[in-house]
């Protein structure tokens, strides 16, 4: 009834949490402030490196049900996402910091979970959870590549937006609204005009990149892509990407100008925001020289600038099983980005699904089983398919979910049905989960 969880991230600290609450006591190693990585900043755990945004809440979109799942079966992340949340129309977005607080001091004041600080570079006796993140520092990283050879050397590129004071921006070139007028005036629209635009493309696209070793266009992750890898593409790319004006009626002429860039709240008191698909790696200086280019960011006073980094992930499908277990070492699990599951929601969710089926095989009970209709179920079975034969990380969508035995009109109308129906079997399983 012990478990090592190495790594206090979104999926690390879910897992903790989850063994936690089951009754079995649990060593969580950090190495956080001890030794920091080029995505950290602070001591906390769960910390968002990225966007401060864990995408739609809405239902008719599969991560909107895999919150709904994680809500109504006690998710740590969940609860402290929807306690921190700031207003982000559709999407559920988090005051970055006092989201990590939270999950820091709830997980630290568990009387089940013992915390230790520091660097872990080899893999513990016993029950062990690694969750350490596709930064795993090096030490541990290469004794997972001796353990698992080849299928551990996987790797792609994310990248992070940067974030900009409130009180820089030039309101006088902008306004605050959402798209189609839904959820209140919760974005800063900063519009441009095709002259503009076209000015600014131009610059992105030639601006200097900070160099990154072994970084081709080829291997970024497509839902977090930098922006001038975007513009590369084409110069329509953006305006039906991060720019498209789409429902957006600029108040000042009543119609959609020629490309919008979106500011999102940062934190719950307003005054810091970040620019809304703007991943980037650029140079810092080529950073503040092309984005000042907006003209609502002319003078915008630059908080942080955007990074690159490498995530490395498994070949999950040849190692590990349904629940996230080395097949060839089943006392050791997995949990996080570095199984191949993308986003924090997802991270969250394989974390949770760790913790709960760990507790109970270590309790003598037979595992829950989560079906494919559900998405937590659908992510396991996505992770440890074996017919898959080129892995790479994904988001949870509703293609890797079986469809509905009749036929639906409209597609929101068919994913609403699908959520619904996986919401009805996870309603069947609740009083399981949660014994």
């Amino acid at each position: 009834m012990e478990v090592t969880v190495i790594g206090a991230g979104l999926a690390g600290s879910e897992c903790a949490w989850q063994l936690a609450q089951r009754g079995v006591r649990v060593t969580l190693w950090e190495m956080k402030p001890q030794k920091m990585t080029p995505a950290h900043s602070t001591p906390y755990f769960a910390e968002l490196c990225c966007s401060n945004s864990l995408r739609s809440d809405q239902l008719e979109n599969a991560v909107g049900l895999l919150k709904e799942e994680l809500r109504r079966l006690g998710s740590l992340i969940l609860t402290c996402a929807d306690a921190t949340r700031v207003e982000a129309g559709g999407a559920l977005a988090v005051d970055r910091h006092g989201f990590a607080r939270m999950v820091t001091e709830k997980v630290r004041s568990h009387p089940n979970i013992t915390v230790r600080e520091g660097e872990v570079t080899d893999i513990p006796e016993g029950e062990v959870v690694i969750a350490s993140g596709p930064l795993t520092s090096d030490a541990l990283a290469e004794r997972l590549q001796k353990l698992l050879g080849e299928d551990s050397d996987l790797h792609f590129y994310d990248a992070a937006a940067p974030l900009v004071s409130a009180e820089s921006v030039d309101m006088d070139r902008a306004w605050f609204g959402s798209r189609y007028d839904k959820g209140g005036l919760d974005y800063v629209n900063c519009p441009m005009n095709e002259e503009e635009y076209n000015a600014f493309w131009q610059a992105l696209t030639t601006a200097q990149e900070a160099e990154v070793h072994g970084f081709e266009d080829s291997q970024v992750f497509e839902g977090c892509m930098p922006v001038e890898v975007m513009a590369r593409r084409g110069h329509d790319t953006l305006l039906y990407g991060p720019l498209k004006s789409r429902g957006l009626d600029d108040p000042r002429t009543g119609r959609w100008p020629y490309a919008v860039v979106q500011l999102r709240r940062d934190n719950a008191d307003g005054t810091v925001y970040n620019l809304v698909g703007f991943q980037t790696h650029l140079k810092f200086p080529e950073q503040k020289r092309v984005f000042s280019m907006i003209p609502a960011l002319h003078d915008a006073e630059f908080l942080r600038y955007g990074v690159m980094h490498r995530n490395t992930f498994l070949n999950s499908p040849r190692l590990l099983d349904r629940y996230y277990r080395l097949k060839a070492e089943p006392r050791v699990s997995f949990a996080g980005q570095m199984t191949g599951v993308e986003g924090y929601v997802e991270s969250a969710a394989s974390g949770f699904l760790v913790g709960v089926e760990t507790a109970r095989r270590l309790r003598g009970m037979a595992p829950v089983d989560f079906p494919r209709e559900t998405a937590i179920g659908a992510l396991g079975l996505y992770v440890s398919n074996q017919s898959i034969t080129q892995f790479q990380p994904m988001n949870i969508n509703f293609g890797i979910i079986p469809p509905l035995d009749h036929r639906v009109k409209g597609k929101r109308n068919k994913n609403a049905e699908l959520s619904a129906r996986s919401l009805a079997i996870i309603e069947t399983l609740k009083e399981e989960v949660l014994a």
